[in-house]
């Protein structure tokens, strides 16, 4: 599989991630045969970064991540999330005391003295103008606790803030056929910056792999569910913030410009990918089956100009009046 350099890292890393949020929690029940089916899966497939979080499953999928790879000689790059654990949720919490306890844990969970990358979950917008957060974090990677440090945010804004700060190594976004904005200033900065970019949500939280109409439900544990308008977090982690029948109206033209011959999630993907300064995104999986279908993304011939053009259409007409100020 194609891998990009991350940022300024010194990874190199594969275009197709796997995000395991699922592997976690908040998508349904996965236990632990399924998840380690799906990351056996995907490291045998040339997946190289695996992005994971200390609140995914409250550290569950950080600890099936490490029994995975106890095996394996082939150790992927590992990105992890801190500061969703805060209690309240605000900027304030976000001290070097609790940063470093947070760290820690990560390290504790993914068995690991050196935490290969760890990135601000999606804070409070004032945690990315707080230069305190960012001397912490320089602090950890200089006592060795972490090697480098990103965010990950909700809008195009906090990560332009967060590109003013030198050692922030990565940026993590949520990038797909329904959300472009961060095409038109983040990712190019990104890219002068010399700081990666992780592409999550990339199937708008299943939309876009075609498969959902109208009547599809979603387990109560399920975020699609229990997140539809935003009653846990962010409603843009969820369908990417596409009001559900849009979405599925507008997945359904998709289907349509991708063809009989291309599945729709790779497609998706595949357009993903192609985005100028994108290094790897990360869709999750449930099962095996999904790994695969992910994977072949990569493989894939890039799309047709007049294929991008329909796409850009569906956006401005279906898509962009939901999302494109908002986020």
């Amino acid at each position: 599989m194609e891998q990009r350099p991350l940022g300024r890292t010194g990874a190199d890393v594969s275009v197709i991630g796997l995000g395991t949020w699922q592997l976690g929690g908040d998508w349904g029940d996965v236990d632990d045969d399924a998840a380690a089916e799906v990351l056996d899966a995907a490291l045998d497939a040339g997946v190289t970064l695996l992005d994971t979080a200390d609140v995914y499953g409250d550290g569950r999928s950080e600890e099936r991540i490490r029994r995975a790879l106890v095996t394996r000689d082939d150790r992927p790059f590992v990105a992890t999330k801190a500061g969703r654990r805060a209690h309240p949720f605000e900027a304030a919490q976000y001290t070097p005391e609790n940063l470093r306890a947070w760290i820690d844990r990560s390290r504790r969970n993914l068995g690991v003295d050196t935490l290969d990358l760890v990135q601000l979950h999606c804070p409070p917008t004032a945690v990315y103008s707080d230069q305190r957060v960012y001397d912490a974090l320089d602090s950890f990677v200089e006592d060795g606790a972490i090697a480098a440090y990103g965010v990950s945010v909700e809008t195009v804004a906090e990560g332009l803030t967060a590109l003013e700060h030198p050692g922030v190594q990565t940026i993590q976004v949520i990038l797909n056929v329904f959300r472009r904005k961060p095409l038109e200033e983040l990712l190019p900065a990104a890219a002068k910056a010399g700081v990666g970019i992780l592409a999550r949500v990339p199937l708008a939280s299943g939309l876009l792999t075609g498969k959902y109409d109208e009547s599809t439900t979603f387990a109560a544990d399920d975020h699609r569910n229990f997140n539809r308008n935003g009653e846990a977090f962010d409603v843009g982690e969820t369908f990417a913030g596409v009001p559900f029948e849009v979405g599925v109206a507008a997945a359904r033209e998709v289907a349509e410009i991708a063809g009989d011959s291309v599945p729709t999630a790779a497609f998706a993907l595949r357009w993903v990918i192609d985005q100028p300064g994108v290094t790897t995104v990360i869709p999750g999986a449930r099962n095996v089956t999904q790994v695969r279908g992910n994977v072949a993304a990569a493989s894939m011939a890039n799309l047709s100009d007049s294929q991008l053009a329909d796409l850009e259409r569906v956006y401005d007409e279906r898509i962009r009046a939901h999302v494109h100020d908002r986020w």
